[in-house]
């Protein structure tokens, strides 16, 4: 046993000892004493890059975690001094909140948080179980803020990779497997990758063109301002005009109204558009969110094409046969795992699962493939 701590021990209640801790006791109280200290530095860290009122609901967390930190440090009492080194996770984490960006770390902090061992140790007090709980909720909130932002380009750059990836693997892994001469499963590969990209970006041109038309034939024109001064009040069509674009009929009299000079307020300005033809506020916000066809177009072009290269790749540098199947295997497996944890981060669930389950569907899509290749191969033969 440990020599006795001249540190004063708490009381009988929950989260305390009255005897001198166990050797295990001491083991598990400092380690959960480091994760503490280096939980609270990962808060501060991120805290410093971000503005209010997110700067101060990370400050806030940090505190909190400072609240558990003194809590270890009472029940060690002298053998609080020197603490380990923190799990390999918060050390990862430490070194990330100070390299990356913020969304990562907290979806990596949203998983720590919800895997705290506090509510099965009864050296935890409640209020600690509870902070715990709350702050995988409060971390749960500012990670999906950041998977908001990241939800447009970041996310169609990762997907459209995997495709790359997938296809071209697939593509590779069956012509080669027929036996072809390496020149043929090179050429093969780069026509698939330029039939890919090019259909991908054909493809985000078209939808994104397309919705761009319908919002512009489905928005307000200025008709009703031109028309008004000759319309009938008694036979007054434009009431019929703003029902139409979802105003009920007490608001689309008044609207009417409006336009006709009785009124000269402009309670609903999204129903019509403004005097200079241009779009009113909700209009403007959805061409923006949806965005330039030739950007996405672009885009798309470039991440499908950078998954479709690394199939390629070792054929590129003069490969063949078997070995280049299972090198851009290989490379392929590496890619898909990082596409993967990346799209389980920003799920907020498990990247190696994710990360996994990724490279499962693209090594049976690649092998479905290659038994083909293999089939055809011999009959050739």
């Amino acid at each position: 046993m440990p020599e006795a701590s001249s540190s004063p021990r708490p009381g009988s209640r929950p989260g305390t000892v009255e005897a001198e801790p166990t050797r295990d006791q001491i083991r598990r109280w400092r380690r959960y004493l480091a994760d503490e200290i280096a939980e609270a530095e990962i808060y501060r860290v991120i805290a410093r890059r971000k503005e209010s009122p997110e700067r101060e609901i990370l400050l806030g967390l940090a505190t909190a975690e400072k609240r558990h930190e003194d809590h270890w440090r009472l029940l060690l009492g002298e053998h609080a001094q020197n603490p380990p080194r923190p799990s390999p996770h918060r050390i990862l984490l430490r070194w990330l909140a100070k390299v990356f960006g913020s969304v990562f770390i907290l979806a990596l902090a949203q998983r720590a948080e919800s895997d705290s061992p506090y509510a099965k140790d009864q050296h935890a007090t409640p209020a600690m179980v509870a902070d715990e709980a709350i702050h995988e909720e409060v971390v749960r909130g500012l990670a999906s803020r950041g998977r908001e932002q990241l939800a447009g380009n970041f996310r169609a750059a990762v997907f459209g990779a995997n495709d790359g990836l997938v296809s071209n693997l697939a593509l590779v892994m069956g012509i080669g497997a027929t036996g072809v001469a390496n020149s043929v499963v090179l050429f093969t590969g780069i026509a698939g990758l330029l039939a890919g990209a090019l259909s991908m970006a054909a493809g985000e041109f078209v939808s994104v063109r397309s919705q761009r038309e319908l919002l512009e034939a489905s928005s307000p024109t200025q008709v009703t301002l031109e028309a008004a001064e000759h319309l009938d009040l008694d036979q007054n069509e434009l009431v019929l005009v703003y029902r139409a674009r979802g105003m009920d009929e007490e608001d689309a009299v008044h609207r009417a109204q409006e336009r006709l000079g009785y009124f000269s307020c402009d309670c609903n300005p999204s129903f019509s558009a403004h005097p200079d033809g241009s779009q009113g506020p909700v209009d403007s916000d959805d061409h923006e969110a949806i965005g330039s066809p030739w950007s996405a177009a672009f885009s798309s072009f470039c991440f499908f094409a950078s998954g479709a290269i690394i199939p390629v790749i070792p054929y590129l540098f003069g490969m063949g046969g078997l070995p280049a199947v299972a090198l851009s295997a290989v490379l392929v497996g590496l890619a898909l795992l990082c596409t993967g944890g990346v799209v389980g981060l920003l799920s907020g669930a498990s990247p190696f699962k994710r990360g996994l389950r990724q490279l499962l569907i693209g090594f049976g899509a690649a092998a479905v493939t290659y038994l083909l290749g293999l089939l055809f191969g011999a009959n050739l033969a």
